[in-house]
């Protein structure tokens, strides 16, 4: 083989392996950037999902604000209610007059009007079994009948819902 031949041999296998050399660098290249194009498209991905989650969030809590905005207010008319309650039963003792249908009437558009806003009675009777979740028990007595027992015997106190939200819990008297 000649000089020449030898030259030109070597001349090719350092185009070759150069070649070679650069092959190996352009797949390493594509592989780094496929690695960090999938984890951009993972970051997106947490990104809008997250966004999402803040967007329910925040529409959920608006919707709540304004379905017991007027919570504070309510609760503080609660205790009218029951002056009115009282007021009522009074009044029944004796012979109804002119200033009981009024009474009745100023009562029964205050309630009219907290129910249009969304509040609604917590029904609760003599004999219904007691639950910690919805009642409120103020004080246990010994049961008059043994079927009373762990029962409701007296309602203290109306409870209140607005909306599904309950602003104040019945208080009521369990025997035992």
């Amino acid at each position: 083989m000649s000089k020449k031949e030898s030259n030109k041999k070597n001349k090719s296998e350092k185009v070759n392996k150069s070649v070679k050399n650069d092959n190996k660098k352009n797949v390493t290249t594509i592989d780094n950037l496929k690695d960090e194009l999938s984890q951009e498209k993972d970051k997106f991905l947490r990104l809008f999902a997250e966004f999402e989650n803040y967007k329910r969030r925040t529409s959920k809590e608006r919707i709540e604000l304004f379905s017991t905005a007027s919570q504070d207010v309510i609760q503080s008319l609660l205790p009218v209610i029951d002056d009115f309650d009282r007021a009522l039963i009074e009044m029944s003792k004796h012979e109804e007059t002119e200033l009981s249908k009024g009474v009745k009437l100023i009562k029964n558009k205050l309630q009219s009007t907290l129910d249009q806003k969304g509040l609604s009675l917590i029904e609760v009777n003599s004999g219904d079994v007691f639950d910690s979740d919805i009642h409120e028990a103020v004080t246990q007595i010994s049961a008059p009948k043994d079927e009373l027992k762990g029962k409701i015997i007296d309602v203290v106190e109306k409870g209140y819902k607005l909306g599904d939200k309950v602003i104040r819990f019945p208080k009521v008297v369990i025997g035992k």
